[in-house]
């Protein structure tokens, strides 16, 4: 599914207005309908119902008023209110709030006026905030703040239209009031800011409206950002035909773990298993092997020449070669260690691979993007930084890329000829072409050592696979999470650990079977 930022979907509309004669007042009204129907849908029949509809004085407004008067032809009463006073209303908006009638519309301008209004809230089987939409930025001042915190504290559901009032559509931060909807149609494409920051806790249930907008007004403005719904997941995971067999469904090679970091390795290797791998290959530190084989029972171990320090050492290349001759993927780095040696070792493998392959951890701290996009091979590689490692690849500080996590990704995946997963609260998935994803899943119980390990486990298992590397990435990162999301509400966020999201893989993976059926 596309989202857009704010000012994408202004240009979208122009687009279809300014270029492609689509009337404005035809998509607001498409607007209203396609709301009303959700409502139906979703809350029952209107009949009878008591609505309380608060429109503001722009666009979203104008979407409002329509909702308000489909609403009367159902059979509702509906309660409808503008924030401020009728002859601020213009354009399209004001044909349709002069379709209603005027004294329909109740002016929201003072105290009195407010006090009527919860009154009347308070009374309403659920409510439609149509305030401010995606235009919207900054703090809800005076009256407006107080309306929208009047609809959070009446204890009746709230419906926003196309933005809950107060959120910006493209940061996903509520400065101040914010409405806390149950549900949200938004117009046309999803929004940024629902996937972020205070979006996650303020949209409720998403629908997106189709207002009517033509696929090539989208083509036109070039949207390329994208997120997963669960249907779409689902239809992504890789086929498992009931004649199967371990080769089948892919041989996965970790290279990873020194000492003290052994269960790096094993986390990476057994989370490849759950996702589906046939067979997995461990090759570690000879020193370390009989730790290996006794946290792993499944997973197959190849002691490898190892440092003085114990960790992977140049001398292994050979093995390393003859390991990755009958493997699907590669999966380089976990607890690898940032011994010289070893770091050497990382290149020369990065340089030559010839299977896709996902590098994490110490195995980033080893290159440049340039190390990783002069690679000889033509095999996809998929980088998982979080952060602090995307600083280092990409020559900025760790606030830079916070502060641009889509724009640095996409920098960095271009020179790396490479996709990148930059990891947090809501991952950027990001290739070489631009073409970005951010991943809807997970919780602030990923924020634990070792979650990053079973994330590229289940990247290289997809690899493995032959599912391509970037539907791999995005699909790995909304595997994860919701595997994540699982854990936490089986154990709660606080008390997670790494080894419960890797338990929770496989009913990750059977609940997105379920949504493909």
């Amino acid at each position: 599914m596309k989202f857009v930022t704010s000012d994408v979907m202004r240009a979208i509309d122009s687009e279809c207005i300014d270029d492609l004669g689509i009337p404005g007042l035809k998509l607001m009204e498409n607007a209203g309908l396609g709301t009303v129907r959700f409502i139906e849908r979703e809350i029952g029949p209107q009949k009878g119902r008591a609505v309380t509809v608060v429109c503001g004085k722009g666009n979203n407004g104008g979407d409002g008023f329509v909702i308000a008067r489909e609403l009367q032809r159902l059979g509702a009463t509906v309660s409808i209110y503008l924030v401020g006073h009728r002859d601020d209303v213009s354009g399209d908006a004001r044909t349709n709030l002069d379709r209603l009638g005027r004294e329909t519309v109740v002016e929201l301008s003072d105290g009195r006026s407010v006090a009527g209004f919860v009154e009347v809230l308070a009374k309403s089987d659920f409510i439609v905030d149509a305030v401010f939409g995606t235009g919207f930025s900054g703090v809800p001042r005076g009256l407006s703040g107080t309306v929208i915190g009047q609809m959070n504290v009446c204890g009746r559901p709230v419906l926003a239209v196309d933005v809950p009032s107060g959120l910006n559509a493209t940061t996903g931060i509520a400065e101040g009031e914010c409405v806390r909807a149950a549900w949200t149609c938004t117009m046309g494409l999803s929004k940024r800011g629902f996937y972020a920051g205070d979006g996650r806790t303020c949209v409720g249930k998403l629908h997106v409206v189709d207002i009517g907008v033509p696929k090539e007004a989208i083509e036109q403005v070039g949207v390329r950002d994208n997120i997963l719904t669960m249907r779409e997941a689902a239809e992504l995971l890789p086929e498992r035909p009931f004649d199967g067999h371990k080769g089948t469904f892919g041989t996965v090679v970790v290279l990873a773990g020194s000492v003290g970091y052994t269960g790096a390795a094993a986390l990476t290797a057994a989370s490849s298993l759950r996702t589906g791998a046939g067979l997995v290959y461990l090759g570690a530190p000879s020193s370390l092997n009989d730790i290996m084989e006794t946290k792993l029972t499944e997973v197959i171990t190849r002691p490898l020449a190892e440092t003085a320090a114990r960790s992977l050492s140049p001398e292994s290349l050979p093995d390393i070669r003859e390991l990755l001759e009958n493997a699907e993927s590669l999966a380089l780095g976990p607890g690898i260690s940032r011994d010289p040696e070893t770091q050497s070792l990382v290149r020369s493998v990065v340089a030559e691979v010839r299977v896709p392959c996902v590098i994490d951890a110490d195995g980033l701290n080893a290159l440049t993007p340039e190390d990783v996009g002069q690679r000889t091979g033509d095999a996809p590689v998929v980088l998982t930084p979080h952060p602090g490692e995307m600083a280092k690849l990409a020559g900025r500080t760790v606030g830079e890329v916070l502060a641009d996590r889509e724009g640095v990704a996409r920098d960095v995946a271009a020179k790396a000829r490479a996709m990148v997963v930059l990891k947090g609260a809501g991952s950027i998935i990001a290739a070489p072409s631009g073409e970005l994803y951010m991943n809807p899943t997970g919780n602030s119980g990923l924020a634990s050592g070792g979650t990053g390990d079973v994330l590229t486990g289940i990247i290289a298992a997809f690899l493995g696979q032959h599912v391509a590397a970037m539907e791999a990435a995005a699909l790995g990162a909304f595997v994860h999470g919701l595997a994540g999301d699982l854990a936490a509400e089986a154990l709660g966020e606080a008390g997670m650990i790494a080894g419960d999201v890797l338990d929770h893989i496989s009913y990750a993976l059977m609940e997105m079977g379920e949504a493909n059926r």
